[in-house]
């Protein structure tokens, strides 16, 4: 169904199919809005006219105040390992779902549209505005369009909005709205809810129609080893780039495989599985290398709400989902070797010497990686620098890897800490810093040298 005032199809499947999932909220009236970014070349691949979305008709869909009804999610979630469970957008709307083209994760070309900051709904927590901050917003909308020009699997940024409010984080900023666009933005946590719920029916519903959107033709155990391979890939991703999510608690954790919600994350400079910068994540729990057996953890939530589907013997249900669970690490695994081959074709039986170097001699990951497409183009002395293994380099050259195919998938630009502050708070500067890292296998020197990051953090913005 769709809404003739509107010029393109948008859809309201989510909430028409699972209305126990749903309620119907809009944002809240903003007098001095104004189009800060627009994500043009993807309006235009969902069919969006980007001069429609620009006019005031347009400005109050994307802040959830058109036509057609939007809804706020409900979920439930481990929060830093935490049960909680009434959760939902509290300070987000689900506004529709627009056809467009099809994709690995997406096989049904239907994609979500979804507002961040847009108020209150009937989930945002006590002593909550519902708003984030411009410069939150305008985060995501950075890394999650330079994560996509890296090839990981993420939710994509269609629109920044600043509001002219005022808010008070770590201090007083201005709050924005982000317009993005994903897959579905069906959760690890919205399992949860369904499981927990006393609808009859429901976590049947919702498996059935995340299969139909994602999955097709998968039965419920199939769509448990997809969802663990999807995950798998993705994070895989992370760990070859150098991306620190932060909070990978499992209502961030996608049934599609995208990665989404970019709140205290960031791009790590020097090689160390223990280094963070999420303020919130005051443990570590999320740091970089604990993040493949965060995903683990997640999943096995994820099977925990899923068993009543399994099998209708409870006991055939939790030997099978354990048996799966305990496939991860092996699918976790292949993989990562299969990111670092695709990459930097690094040999599976170079594999353990890559990891290994890595974690002796602890260089800048982006400019390391840069300096094997230079080793394998014959000028081997950076990479004797940066991995300290010399026998590693040379067996890595003498593997034969394709210097022009490298020259395309080993990135030279990432959103480095220093750089995205200093981004965030120069309005000239961003657009500059988001066309360097949305072509990052071009060379950009002044975006390629490392900034430090010691005593840096990360803040979510909420």
């Amino acid at each position: 169904m769709s809404d003739a005032s509107l010029p393109f199809e948008l859809r309201s499947e989510f909430a028409q199919r699972l209305p126990h999932m749903v309620t119907a909220s809009r944002g809240e009236e903003q007098p001095t809005a104004r189009l800060v970014v627009l994500n043009e070349e993807l309006a235009a691949e969902l069919g969006l006219d980007p001069d429609w979305l620009r006019s005031e008709d347009g400005l109050e869909f994307l802040l959830g105040r058109g036509p057609v009804t939007p809804h706020a999610m409900t979920y439930a979630g481990f929060q830093f390992g935490q049960y909680n469970p009434t959760m939902g957008d509290g300070r987000a709307l689900l506004l529709g779902e627009v056809p467009g083209p099809t994709a690995a994760h997406n096989p049904t070309g239907l994609w979500d549209l979804h507002a961040k900051g847009t108020g209150l709904t009937p989930y945002s927590r006590y002593g909550s505005d519902g708003r984030g901050t411009l410069r939150s917003m305008l985060r995501e909308y950075l890394f999650s369009e330079s994560m996509h020009a890296l090839g990981v699997p993420t939710t994509r940024s269609l629109a920044v909005i600043g509001t002219g409010r005022p808010i008070q984080r770590q201090m007083v900023e201005e709050a924005g709205v982000l317009v993005r666009v994903a897959a579905s933005h069906i959760r690890v946590g919205s399992f949860h809810f369904a499981a927990h719920s006393q609808v009859p029916g429901l976590l049947q519903r919702l498996a059935d129609y995340t299969i139909e959107r994602h999955y097709p033709g998968a039965d419920y155990r199939e769509l448990f080893t997809r969802v663990m391979d999807a995950q798998a890939a993705t994070v895989a991703g992370w760990m070859q780039v150098g991306f620190i999510h932060g909070v990978m608690n499992t209502d961030n954790t996608t049934l599609s495989g995208e990665t989404i919600d970019y709140g205290p994350c960031a791009f790590m400079e020097n090689y160390d599985l223990n280094t963070w910068f999420s303020s919130i994540d005051t443990q570590g729990r999320y740091r970089f290398g604990r993040q493949p057996d965060m995903l683990g953890w997640n999943l096995a939530r994820l099977a925990e709400s899923l068993l009543p589907l399994f099998d209708v013997s409870p006991d055939a249900s939790l030997t099978w989902a354990q048996e799966a669970i305990n496939s991860f690490g092996e699918r976790y695994e292949k993989a990562r070797r299969r990111e670092a081959a695709s990459r930097l074709q690094i040999p599976d039986e170079l594999f353990q010497d890559y990891s290994a170097a890595l974690a002796q001699s602890a260089p800048d990951l982006t400019q390391a990686h840069r300096s094997l497409v230079s080793a394998a183009a014959g000028e081997p002395a950076d990479a004797y620098e940066m991995f300290g293994d010399a026998r590693f380099v040379d067996a890595y050259c003498a593997s034969g890897p394709n210097v022009e195919s490298l020259k395309q998938t080993v990135p030279r630009v990432i959103p480095r800490p220093r750089l995205v502050e200093a981004a965030l708070s120069d309005a000239e500067e961003f657009p500059r810093l988001l066309h360097a890292t949305t072509r990052p296998f071009t060379a950009a020197p002044e975006y390629e040298q490392p900034g430090g990051t010691e005593g840096y953090l990360t803040y979510c913005g909420t």
